[in-house]
């Protein structure tokens, strides 16, 4: 009987450990109504368990124009910005793989491939101007943002590995708004501390970890020192036939 029970606990605890495998995506309209997200989203499922729930903005990962470059379509290319979760993070880091590319490139509603994972074609933008200390900036990195982010080869191997690396961020469109504002995107606005910015926390709701310190002089170091690094290479395009 008491084995009978234990059998029956575990495989309550896998379903529930299964059915928590899952996340929110949204997505333009036209992906959609195209048939790709129906070609590409059960691959991924089937890939890696994890299943994909379409909702509408906010979601957990965001298909549209900003982020990281995953594919385009003629001139246009679709961003993925990833907002929280692990499994939309797998699925980001699947849509960049060989075989996240492969699966893109296979969507053929008329013979031809509708999607290319060729994502080299980007806008021309204005030079960007960056007055912040590199320096100081790589050092204020590896102090403030080191735990759980790969700045450099420095910390390679001592950040988390769910959060994006510098030179991955680097890929993203806006990616300066995103370093010279860090502290009100989530998770950064419930730890961080900016000298004569942001108010103190609240006594009901402290900082979960260790409190990220940091001034407005450092965050425009940062940024600087971010723009000195080389973008990530995403990957070659893929020559398919």
């Amino acid at each position: 009987m008491l084995q009978r029970l234990v059998v029956i606990l575990l495989l309550v605890a896998s379903s529930a450990s299964a059915q928590s495998k899952e996340f929110t995506l949204s997505a333009p309209d036209e992906l959609s109504a195209e048939g790709f997200l129906k070609h590409i989203l059960p691959r991924f499922s089937l890939k890696t368990g994890i299943r994909v729930f379409l909702n509408p903005s906010p979601a957990e990962l965001e298909i549209g124009a900003s982020g990281t470059p995953v594919f385009r379509r003629e001139d246009t290319i679709y961003f993925a910005s990833k907002a929280d979760g692990p499994h939309a993070g797998a699925f980001l880091n699947w849509l960049v793989s060989d075989v996240g590319k492969r699966t893109i490139e296979s969507f053929r509603p008329d013979g031809v491939a509708a999607y290319s994972a060729d994502v080299s074609i980007q806008a021309e933008s204005a030079e960007l101007v960056l007055t912040g200390d590199v320096k100081l900036g790589a050092k204020a990195s590896l102090e403030k943002c080191g735990r759980c982010h790969v700045v450099s080869e420095e910390n390679r191997m001592d950040a988390i590995g769910s959060t994006p690396s510098f030179a991955l961020m680097r890929n993203f469109v806006d990616w300066q708004e995103r370093f010279q504002a860090f502290y009100v995107l989530k998770p950064h606005g419930a730890f961080t501390q900016v000298e004569d910015v942001t108010a103190p926390f609240p006594k009901h709701l402290p900082s979960p970890i260790a409190p990220v310190e940091v001034t407005l002089d450092e965050i425009d170091a940062i940024t600087a020192f971010v723009g000195s690094i080389e973008p990530a290479d995403l990957g070659a395009p893929l020559n398919t036939k």
